[in-house]
């Protein structure tokens, strides 16, 4: 079976528009996070929230025509910098990845505009994409599922290459669902550590070329999987069940073992039973050992464009050879002795995981080899 692997990357989000940009604020320890006020009866939050003005300002010096919605804008900015580089062919695969899309739309009563393929036929045909596009809407696990239903595609000889963008806008809308859930922190969010209390939200575009095409410094997707363990709506399985299965499965495909990883991007969410669950299924897979953060300390959640934006970040540390901190963490605060980098450091990184789990149970996992 061919080998695919990531080329071009893009990131859109609080901390700049390119993946450079990113990748340099959080060497330099910078968060997104920062008090946001939003209407009543929501109020000032912690939260990654792009500056429209900025954002404006960039999109404008795109030179594109392109006239769409917020959310759609960010997208075009994640792809535009890649598809200008590697160009489309017939066979080109495009892979939209959110949970909520346009629902701002709705706002404005305009129902049509907030269906999601309504938002990936806007920029299919906007860029030129000969192939119907896929939108892969599966809760926090969006971004990860996508990169990986795009390496399926070109396995199995389905497309020549694949562009998949990952992008959530930051709205009153869900940040009221995730406050009736009580799951909003009221400070900085804290991943792993003792005295977490919740999560944070943000918001992003991430956007990732692929292709057999072997090229200096790319980073191969040598494994995937994806299970759920249909726990709950909205709890992680206990046992970390799905988890544990996601990555053993990706694991066998990329055809390694537990010693062999290097380093271990997780989903750390800085909630009470995701942080837990997670801490277990690495207990169950021999991954203690290994060095773990999460990225949410620095964007929030960002939701569907999460784990895209994340997968994105640890490429950056492979290629680095760069351990990142999980900002926040002072003092385990899970049953099982997860190794949480607490300062940067240097360290050759030839396999890493990228974990994501989400509401109703789903559960991805992918493997990256240099």
């Amino acid at each position: 079976m061919q080998n695919v692997y990531i080329h071009q990357t893009n990131i859109i989000s609080p901390l700049g528009f390119s993946t450079a940009k990113n990748f340099m604020e959080l060497c330099n320890g910078k968060t997104a996070l920062q008090p946001t006020q939003f209407t009543e009866p929501i109020g000032s939050i912690f939260a990654g929230k792009i500056d429209k003005d900025i954002f404006q300002e960039h999109f404008s010096s795109l030179n594109s025509a392109f006239v769409g919605s917020t959310i759609e804008q960010y997208i075009v900015a994640a792809l535009l910098p890649l598809i200008q580089q590697k160009g489309l062919s017939e066979n080109t695969l495009f892979i939209l990845s959110t949970t909520k899309g346009n629902i701002k739309a709705l706002e404005q009563n305009n129902i049509q505009a907030a269906h999601l393929f309504e938002t990936a036929n806007h920029i299919k045909n906007y860029f030129g994409f000969s192939r119907k596009p896929i939108v892969v809407s599966n809760a926090c696990v969006s971004g990860v599922m996508a990169l990986s239903i795009a390496k399926r595609f070109i396995q199995m000889n389905q497309a020549k290459d694949a562009y998949v963008v990952a992008v959530d806008e930051l709205l009153p809308f869900i940040i009221s669902g995730f406050q009736s859930f009580q799951a909003m922190s009221n400070q900085r969010c804290k991943p792993y550590d003792e005295t977490r209390n919740g999560v944070n939200l943000g918001e992003a575009a991430a956007a990732v070329y692929i292709s057999t095409a072997k090229e200096d410094n790319s980073i191969e997707i040598a494994g995937d999987a994806n299970i759920n363990d249909a726990n709950h709506i909205s709890g992680p399985s206990r046992t970390g069940e799905g988890l544990v299965l996601s990555i053993e499965k990706a694991m066998q495909e990329a055809k390694i073992t537990a010693s062999m990883v290097d380093f271990v991007s997780l989903h750390g969410t800085a909630t009470v039973y995701n942080d837990e669950m997670e801490s277990i299924a690495l207990q169950r897979t021999n991954l203690l050992d290994v060095p773990v953060n999460s990225f949410k300390g620095y964007y929030g959640h960002t939701l569907g464009a999460s784990g895209l934006l994340e997968t994105v970040l640890t490429v950056e540390c492979m290629k680095h050879h760069v351990l990142l901190p999980s900002i926040g963490f002072e003092k385990i605060g899970v049953s099982h002795p997860i190794q949480v980098i607490k300062e940067k450091k240097s360290k050759t990184i030839d396999v890493a995981l990228k974990t994501a789990s989400g509401f109703g149970g789903s559960n991805s996992v992918i493997v990256l080899k240099k």
